[in-house]
């Protein structure tokens, strides 16, 4: 039983971390921390399993290692929560409920991905159906207004075009003029007595 309480304990410390401002060093860090919390919830577990087996046939001479094992257990809870204190991670509370329901943790990243794939669909479907609608009404419109219609389509084909001719254009000139600046700014030609580069005028 400790070793399942363990793993669930261990993939809900996995599921969600965040880095120290993004930089190597603070994800290597936030690691070993994470590392340290682990090592001390494994080391607990197995601490409130040797209390268990003292309680269990418990009798009068047993009472000085209860207390001891007490001890023991109180002074690691109290370094899991200085531990802890360092350990920057981020764990949903859906996570939590899951454990105390003695479920796998990963059944909340399966039901995440799911909702997902859920969504998707709904929203492929929406686009679909609103795709769908356009051309019925432009069939049903074309009918009526044919010439309205041919027109309206004339109008969608040389706006496309107009756009795409206008981004071509820009991004050409904004070429050349990058070329001729560079080219006048930065060529540089080998200076005859120093050997150094100079930059013509």
């Amino acid at each position: 039983m400790s070793q399942n309480i363990s793993a669930n304990a261990g993939t809900a410390a996995k599921v969600t971390m965040s880095g120290n401002g993004g930089s190597n060093e603070g994800d290597m860090e936030s690691k070993r921390s994470l590392g340290e919390v682990m090592g001390s919830i494994l080391k607990t577990l197995s601490l409130l399993h040797q209390l268990h087996l003292t309680v269990s046939p418990y009798n009068i001479s047993s009472q000085l290692t209860l207390l001891q094992r007490l001890n023991t257990i109180v002074l690691e809870l109290d370094n899991m929560k200085r531990l802890a204190d360092d350990c920057n991670i981020q764990v949903p509370i859906e996570v939590v409920y899951l454990i105390d329901d003695g479920k796998n943790p990963d059944e909340f990243t399966k039901d995440v991905l799911n909702l997902c794939i859920a969504r998707n669909q709904m929203t492929k479907g929406k686009t679909d159906a609103f795709k769908s609608l356009q051309k019925h009404l432009l069939e049903e419109l074309e009918q009526t207004f044919p010439d309205e219609i041919e027109s309206y389509r004339d109008v969608r084909a040389l706006s496309a075009a107009g756009m795409l001719c206008l981004v071509l254009m820009i991004t050409n000139c904004m070429f050349h003029k990058t070329i001729r600046h560079e080219s006048s700014m930065w060529q540089k030609v080998l200076h005859p007595k120093s050997g150094s580069y100079r930059r013509l005028a």
